[in-house]
């Protein structure tokens, strides 16, 4: 892409915008990331710390996650095996494009992170709305955290309970929604009351590693399977054509890493778009491979009969599926703090632009304000997780939007930042590059209508 030889819209500045306001507002920028301030002096001076070979370890950190849970079944709903890896190769190529997008538009609008890009470069209705989104969609994060703890700890305690399931089935201890409220409330509430997340970036090393550690386990199992699992069916078709459908939600929701691609791309030494190219294309074909194992295996084990959470097919006495499981509820504890710091920094932005104060005149109440959206926050999220104990119909939603943030807002800034170039004759490129924003807009809106359409029309009908 070539650089804008015009400026990119500005009318983000309205609606009472103030700098303290955005200073405020950063958010969603990853743990493991540490960036200069913005200044007209340092950016794109190579002041930034994360090299080449770091920026990729950072994206695959931010892609990868609890998501990996729900491929098999991803692939059961494609429809076999080949269905499967077609759709993820076919959504890569958006994947990645959102990606460089993205950067291109941080550098022509010398902004930091992705809602102010959205803000910057599509004006002040596409960045409330993308900012509301982000709220929306780490809300419902949150929700399929507390589920997929409920789930482990619900096989864990089955292993460790060792009497008849009727006896244990009556003691209150065992009981999903109490396991699931005892661990919200001893681990996850204090995790998520301080001001500032920065200690989090420690857990993430740890939680990559139990990303590959669940692979590799569901790998093996697939190689060497226990003696009493029973042949299964395998699909090599979906049931119709519209069944591939539903398989991309959690697609959408195992790649989005562009809220938090922004921050990494300039928090580079040498933030150029084409060098953050082959950065994503790395970090995703890694991701690519994660993600494929993950499902391949685990549908080739199970067949059509695959649970939503791959480890629920899986018995409860398996040490390493156990082992497996114990490292996805970490993975899970430290990353519902920061998905909420993300959620909580977008409503305190929207919050402060709209009542027009500044941070020094909100500093009083600043605390209290926080208290009470964090309170709010988590009973809500584990009051909606102990009534929707399956994880797909959450992912079917979230997934849903993440969509917009992969194919929407990248194309619509896309687009506008091409209109905005001033040039006395249009090449082919330049309106190829127009052609192309518009069908990601319009892909990720058929992805996000229909993928929401059906998770109503299932939950109306079930």
């Amino acid at each position: 892409m070539a650089q804008s030889t015009g400026s990119i819209n500005s009318d983000y500045k309205d609606w009472e915008w103030s700098a303290d306001a955005g200073e405020r507002a950063r958010l969603l920028q990853s743990p493991s990331v540490e960036t200069v301030p913005k200044s007209g002096e340092s950016q794109g001076s190579g002041l930034g710390a994360t090299s080449a070979l770091g920026a990729v370890f950072i994206v695959v950190n931010a892609a990868l996650g609890a998501g990996l849970l729900n491929f098999p079944a991803a692939f059961s709903m494609a429809g076999g095996v080949a269905a499967g890896i077609a759709l993820q190769m076919c959504m890569l190529i958006f994947i990645i494009g959102g990606l460089v997008i993205l950067a291109y538009c941080s550098q022509a609008s010398n902004e930091r992170t992705y809602q102010e890009v959205v803000w910057a470069v599509c004006g002040k209705v596409p960045g409330v709305l993308c900012e509301v989104a982000i709220a929306v969609y780490t809300f419902g994060t949150c929700i399929a955290f507390l589920i997929i703890i409920g789930d482990q700890e619900d096989k864990i305690i089955a292993a460790l309970v060792t009497e008849p399931e009727e006896a244990g089935s009556s003691r209150w201890y065992t009981d999903r929604k109490f396991t699931i409220s005892i661990t919200a409330f001893l681990l996850i509430l204090p995790l998520s009351i301080p001001k500032e997340i920065g200690f989090q970036k420690y857990a993430s090393s740890l939680s990559v590693i139990g990303t590959w550690y669940v692979t590799a386990v569901i790998i093996i199992k697939y190689i060497w399977p226990d003696k009493e699992l029973t042949p299964v069916e395998i699909p090599t078709s979906p049931s119709t054509w519209m069944a591939i459908f539903n398989a991309m939600p959690t697609i959408c929701f195992g790649f989005q890493c562009h809220v938090s691609s922004v921050p990494v791309f300039n928090s580079m030494k040498q933030p150029a778009v084409k060098t953050w190219g082959a950065v994503v294309t790395a970090a995703m074909v890694i991701a690519l491979f994660v993600y494929t194992g993950t499902g391949v295996c685990g549908f080739l084990t199970f067949g059509a009969g695959v649970e939503q959470d791959v480890l629920l097919s899986y018995p409860s006495n398996d040490i390493p599926v156990a082992l497996a499981r114990a490292f996805i509820i970490l993975c899970v504890l430290t990353s519902y703090p920061i998905l909420h710091f993300c959620g909580r920094a977008v409503l305190e932005g929207l919050w402060l632009r709209y009542t027009g104060v500044t941070v020094e005149e909100d500093v009083v109440r600043e605390r209290r304000r926080r208290l009470l959206q964090t309170i709010s926050w988590f009973l809500l999220t584990l009051l909606l997780a102990l009534f929707i104990p399956d994880i797909g119909k959450v992912i079917s939603v979230i997934g849903g939007l993440a969509a917009c943030f992969i194919f929407v807002f990248p194309g619509l800034c896309l687009i506008q930042a091409k209109l905005s170039e001033i040039q006395e004759t249009r090449a082919i490129s330049w309106w190829a590059q127009v052609s192309y924003g518009v069908f990601m807009v319009t892909l990720g809106a058929f992805i996000f209508g229909q993928t929401t359409a059906n998770a109503i029309f299932v939950d109306l009908t079930a």
